[in-house]
C-alpha cells in the first residue's frame, strides 16, 4: 500500500490545491456566455486538464515521496555483504525482465514491506525494509524483489496515474456540477458564482474523491496478481507462494507500523463487506489460492 497511498495522498492535495487556488482567484473560464449556466464541453476540458495533470504530477513525485515517507536509503555503493547480494539479485531481475537497473535503497522498518515506484520502468525506485531482510530466507526475499520488478515491468505506476487521471476529471466535473446547482438553487446567485459554488465543490470534490478511489483500489487489486504472476516466473512459483505465507504468518506480529503499512503494503487481516472495496490488495489467501492454481 506504500506506493499507491502516497501517490493518491499527493494526487489529492494537488488536485485541492488547484481548485483552491483558481477558486482565489475567481476562474470561470467554464461558464456560459450568459455568466449564467454552465458550457458543459469548456467544463470537461478543463475538468480533463486539471485532472490529468495531478495525476501526472503526482507520478513524477512518485519516487520522492516514496523515498521521504518511508525514509528510505539508496545503496549507492554497496558496503556488506547483505547489500552487495541485494543489488546482484535486483539486476539479474530487472534483466531478466527487460528494465533498466532500478534505484535500490532500503528502510527502517520491523515489519516485513518492500515497496516498488517510479514513472519510468527503466528509471524506478525498488526498496525493502530492514525487517524484511532480517527474518526472511533469500528466496523469499528474492521472489519480494521479483513481485516489485513485476509492477515495474507491467508499468503499474503509469496506468495508474492514467486510471486516476480520468477518475480526477470525473470528480472535477461533476463536483462543479453539483457547486453550481447549489450555487444557483439554493443560495440563488443570479450571476457569476458565490461563495456557496466553491466550497460546495470543494467538499464534494474530497467526498466524491474518497468514493472515486474505489476504483483506483479495484485496479489496483487486480494489478497485484500479475505482479504475484510476474514474481512466480522470475523467482519460482514455490519461493513466491513460500514468501505470501510467511506474510500470512507474521499478520499477527505486532509492529509500531501503523497497519496500513504491514507485508509490501498489504493490511493485516481482511475487510469484508463494503470495507473491502477500500483494499489496495486482495487477501493473501486468496493470492496464495491464484497462484497455486496457477500451478
Amino acid at each position: 500500500m506504500l506506493r499507491i497511498a502516497l501517490f493518491l495522498l499527493t494526487n489529492l492535495a494537488i488536485v485541492l490545491v488547484a481548485s483552491i487556488t483558481l477558486s482565489l482567484l475567481g476562474f470561470e473560464g467554464y461558464l456560459a456566455s450568459n455568466g449564467v449556466d454552465l458550457n458543459l464541453s469548456s467544463l470537461l476540458v478543463f475538468c480533463f486538464v486539471f485532472g490529468m495533470a495531478g495525476s501526472v504530477i503526482s507520478l513524477l513525485l512518485s519516487k520522492t515521496m516514496a523515498k521521504m515517507g518511508t525514509r528510505t536509503v539508496l545503496i549507492e555503493q554497496p558496503t556488506s555483504a547483505e547489500e552487495r547480494w541485494l543489488v546482484q539479485t535486483v539486476k539479474e531481475l530487472a534483466d531478466e525482465a527487460g528494465i533498466g537497473m532500478p534505484q535500490i535503497g532500503i528502510f527502517p522498518s520491523s515489519a516485513s514491506n518492500a515497496y516498488a515506484t517510479g514513472w519510468n520502468r527503466n528509471d524506478a525506485l525498488v526498496a525493502v525494509s530492514s525487517g524484511l531482510l532480517q527474518r526472511f530466507h533469500k528466496d523469499e526475499i528474492r521472489a519480494v524483489l521479483a513481485h516489485e520488478i513485476g509492477h515495474v515491468a507491467n508499468g503499474d505506476m503509469v496506468t495508474l496515474a492514467l486510471v486516476q487521471g480520468v477518475v480526477n476529471t470525473f470528480v472535477m466535473f461533476f463536483a462543479r456540477i453539483v457547486g453550481h446547482f447549489i450555487d444557483r438553487v439554493i443560495f440563488k446567485t443570479e450571476r457569476g458564482h458565490g461563495p456557496a459554488f466553491y466550497i460546495a465543490t470543494i467538499v464534494t470534490e474530497i467526498i466524491l474523491g474518497i468514493l472515486a478511489s474505489m476504483i483506483v483500489f479495484w485496479f489496483s487489486r487486480r494489478r497485484e496478481y500479475r505482479a504475484d504472476y510476474a514474481g512466480a516466473q522470475l523467482a519460482g512459483a514455490g519461493a513466491m507462494i513460500s514468501a505470501l505465507e510467511r506474510l500470512q504468518a507474521e499478520q499477527g506480529v505486532p509492529s509500531e507500523l501503523p497497519d496500513t503499512m504491514v507485508a509490501f503494503g498489504i493490511k493485516s487481516g481482511s475487510k469484508t463487506g463494503f470495507m473491502r472495496l477500500f483494499m489496495t490488495h486482495p487477501p493473501l489467501e486468496e493470492r496464495i489460492a491464484a497462484l497455486k492454481s496457477l500451478r
